[in-house]
């Protein structure tokens, strides 16, 4: 798998802080979730995830408001960060990843262009959303949404650590 060790780098962190992820994918389709699963004993950290493709999808299993889904669309930052926060509550995990974008190779926009990815990141300090540029090819681009989505998530999870022992988090 192409992301063994960040995936388990992330396994050591959340289980030496006893806590648990779950997430919402769009365009990546399932792909975090098998990077996560791909590591034996996933179950003591993972708790699972929603695949919400389809708009309808988002509105019924993570509650984005269809409003909010016509003003700002799929791929948003607004999107991402509702269903970070929504899968954090539905699922009681500590922690909860989103990522909704565009993988191509069609249905870019110029406002919205192929490659264009949002990751959400949702914890007990409240939700985050990133914004992504990528680029290459559909699979390069969900690989990449994947290992970024992992990337911040650990960003998180170190800030939080740092706060917590009441250090400062930018240090």
């Amino acid at each position: 798998m192409f992301m063994k060790a960040p995936v388990r780098l992330l396994a050591q962190t959340l289980l030496a802080r006893r806590e648990t992820l779950a997430t919402a994918e769009s365009c990546t389709g399932g792909l975090l979730g098998g990077a996560l699963t791909s590591l034996p004993g996933s179950s003591a950290w993972y708790l699972g995830g929603y695949v919400a493709y389809a708009n309808h999808l988002k509105e019924e299993l993570l509650g984005v408001p269809s409003g909010l889904l016509s003003r700002y669309g799929a791929v948003s930052a607004q999107t991402a960060e509702h269903m970070a926060a929504r899968t954090l509550r539905q699922t009681q995990a500590d922690w909860a990843v989103s990522i909704t974008g565009i993988a191509g190779p069609g249905g870019g926009t110029p406002q919205k262009p192929v490659g264009l990815v949002y990751t959400g990141i949702a914890g007990p300090g409240g939700a985050r959303t990133f914004r992504h540029d990528f680029h290459g090819s559909r699979k390069h681009i969900r690989e990449q949404a994947v290992a970024a989505a992992i990337r911040r998530l650990l960003d998180e999870l170190a800030a939080a650590g740092k706060q917590e022992r009441g250090t400062d988090a930018n240090a």
